[in-house]
């Protein structure tokens, strides 16, 4: 695995986010005929809070982020984007797996959305995440906490 770690996002990070959300979501929205340049760096810009966001860096450079923003019944897993070249090495896993041990030991719920069709549902799977809902677009997902 890469030499790798999480920071602290700020708000002079929105761009950079923005602009690794429409590479990584590029494939998958124009398969389901969603793909808009605007409107996908837009949504993100209008719903980024840098005080539940964690930056991923890989060799000291941006590579990626994650939120996990609490909700009145659980926290939500958001904005988790890896930039292509930091793929496939195990970080998105152990980031993931970091997080989830976190909200266990809070005891808290997690809810996330992925894109139907999208390879990033296997990862959610395999850390016990399940299907609660589909719709043409989202394919809704929880994890309880583990003991």
């Amino acid at each position: 695995m890469a030499d790798w770690g999480v920071r602290p996002a700020s708000a002079a990070d929105v761009e950079a986010v923005a602009e690794l959300r429409a590479l990584v979501l590029r494939a998958d929205l124009e398969r389901l005929g969603r793909y808009d340049a605007r409107r996908v760096r837009q949504r993100l810009r209008d719903g980024f809070a840098p005080a539940h966001t964690r930056v991923i860096e890989v060799g000291g450079a941006f590579a990626g982020c994650v939120a996990l923003r609490p909700a009145e019944d659980a926290h939500w897993l958001e904005h988790f984007y890896l930039a292509p070249r930091a793929q496939g090495g195990g970080i998105g896993t152990a980031v993931l797996g970091a997080l989830l041990e976190r909200c266990d030991r809070e005891g808290l719920l997690v809810r996330l959305n992925v894109l139907r069709g999208s390879p990033a549902r296997r990862l959610y799977e395999r850390h016990g995440f399940i299907v609660e809902s589909e719709d043409p677009v989202d394919v809704f997902m929880a994890r309880a906490p583990v003991a």
